[in-house]
Order: structure tokens, then C-alpha cells, then sequence
């Protein structure tokens, strides 16, 4: 794999972002990084759990967080380049779910080459990707994808939320382009915030700081007040990773690929080609650095 961390790097960011409270800080990084990524496009993904009746739902309420993010990032001019994406997973590995997400990623990465790909950050079910895939075959050398999703290889199982939902979707890229795995529980799960954290290092400073702090808190508070408690933020890892020059956030190494089976494992034989893999975060380094765009 070629080297791609020369500024700046094409991104577009497939999210979910209305399931969770860390999306929100992936896209604020994302953005608030201009001067080494240049985000091309944002597409909405699907979710189905207690916040939406139903993958479509999700979609939409996503599609619609991010449009409400943009005015607190000053970047009203992305709004035209945010895409609706799938409206249900992937029904088998051979047929897509036709979106906007996935038509416009399916011919946006046909200007784009496997020396110089277009970099897709995926943070949540991977449908309008892999739809992507099957939309265009040819754009599988054209992209590299980095997702967070699947658990780390040494845990029990792979029943993870980004996964589990469309796991057919999962198989379709790893299986067909440069791939990029931050796994959830046993790696990513290192990069927790608490309570006193964000009163005192965001709430306050901006708009756009006291809005990311007040969902962490609203939402943790609500299950947990009274107690102490801290929140995975994970998907800022996803996009931190294009800023970790000489490792300084997270560690990776080079790993034979190897696909989710449908019974939440991970495969017993690789599937013939390599994949990045990430192992470790630094969690004081890349929160730290996090607080300092958040706030800036």
C-alpha cells in the first residue's frame, strides 16, 4: 500500500450520526482539520436501535445531525455534498442498496487512482460502502476504506454494533478494497471521557464545544447519574488515524485479512490479501490534542 498522509488527504466520512454522541466529535475533527483533510462529501448511514424504528429512520435522523452540526462547524458550505444513504443493509454479498451515498461515492472515486485513492472514513454500518462496491467494482482499487467496527481478534466474539447490523456489507470490503479495521471493544474502547473531563476542558469555551459536552452528558447521565462514569468516544478514532504521523494516536500493524462470519466470528482462514490493523490507542495524546481543536 502506498503511502497516502500527504496534505491534504481527499476524505469523505460515511456516519451514523445520530446513534450515537461520538460521531459528532469525528465529524467536528474532520472539519475543523481543513488544512490536512479536505472532505469531499458526508453520507448519512443507516441505524436501527432504541433511537430509530428502523434502518431508514436512522438514516434519516442522521442525515439531518448532520446537517444541524454544520452551522456550529461554520461549514454551511458542505451541506450540498451531504448524501442520504441506505435505507435497509445489504439483502446478500451480490446485490446493493441504491442511495445517493452510494451512487455518488460509487462515481466520485472514478477520479481517483490506487496511487492516490480517495480515503472513505466508515463509522457505523458499512451498507452505503459496500453498495458503493457492487454499484462500481471498479473503484474497489480506488479507495482505501478505514472503519471502525468489528471487536479486537483476541475477543470471544465480533457482535459488534457497526458489524453486526450488515455484516454482509462488512464482507464485501474487506474482501474487495484496501482496508483499514480500528476494532471497538479491546482497542478503541481505551478512549473514554468523564464527566469532569468535559465540564471542565469544554463546556463553555464554544457552541460547538458545549453542544458535543451537553449530548455526552445528557445521555450518560441518564442512565448513570449519581455514579461515576465515563463514555467511549469512539468514532474519533477513525479520522484521527489520517492525523497519526510517526503513531503518535494509535499503533498499527500489517495483518492477513480475514472476514465476519455470520455467526459473529471471525473467519479461521485469511482470505488472500493484507489489511491495517490498529492495536493500541494513546488515549492522553489524541484527547488531548482533540480538546485543543474542539476548543480552539
Amino acid at each position: 500500500m502506498a503511502d497516502y498522509r500527504t496534505n491534504p488527504i481527499d476524505v469523505v466520512l460515511d456516519t451514523d450520526a445520530y446513534n450515537e454522541i461520538d460521531d459528532q466529535f469525528a465529524i467536528s475533527l474532520l472539519l475543523k482539520s481543513s488544512d490536512r483533510l479536505n472532505t469531499k462529501a458526508l453520507y448519512a448511514a443507516p441505524f436501527h436501535n432504541p433511537k430509530s424504528n428502523g434502518p431508514a429512520d436512522g438514516m434519516e435522523k442522521s442525515y439531518q445531525e448532520i446537517l444541524k452540526l454544520l452551522p456550529l462547524l461554520h461549514r454551511e458550505d458542505m451541506a450540498p455534498f451531504v448524501f442520504r444513504g441506505s435505507d435497509c443493509y445489504l439483502p446478500d454479498e451480490e446485490t446493493p442498496v441504491e442511495s445517493d451515498a452510494a451512487k455518488d461515492l460509487a462515481s466520485r472515486a472514478m477520479d481517483y487512482s490506487p496511487e492516490n485513492p480517495l480515503t472513505v472514513v466508515a463509522i457505523g454500518a458499512i451498507t452505503n460502502v459496500a453498495s458503493a462496491i457492487l454499484l462500481n467494482p471498479k473503484i474497489s482499487e480506488r479507495i482505501r476504506v478505514v472503519w471502525l467496527g468489528g471487536h479486537a481478534r483476541q475477543m470471544p466474539d465480533t457482535r459488534e454494533f457497526n458489524m453486526f447490523q450488515d455484516i454482509a456489507a462488512a464482507r464485501v470490503v474487506i474482501r474487495n478494497a484496501d482496508f483499514v479495521q480500528l476494532p471497538c471493544q479491546g482497542v478503541v474502547s481505551e478512549f473514554r471521557i468523564s464527566k469532569p473531563e468535559l465540564e471542565y476542558w469544554l463546556l463553555g469555551k464554544n457552541p460547538l464545544a458545549d453542544y458535543l459536552a451537553r449530548n455526552v452528558i445528557g445521555e450518560a447521565d441518564a442512565y448513570a447519574s449519581g455514579t461515576p462514569w465515563t463514555r467511549v468516544i469512539w468514532d474519533v478514532t477513525a479520522v484521527a488515524y489520517l492525523l497519526n504521523d510517526d503513531e503518535r494516536y494509535m499503533r498499527e500493524m500489517i495483518l492477513p485479512s480475514v472476514l465476519p462470519d455470520y455467526s459473529f466470528h471471525y473467519e479461521s482462514s485469511p482470505i488472500g490479501k493484507t489489511m491495517h490493523y490498529v492495536y493500541s490507542i494513546n488515549r492522553d495524546r489524541l484527547m488531548t490534542d482533540l480538546i485543543k481543536v474542539l476548543t480552539a
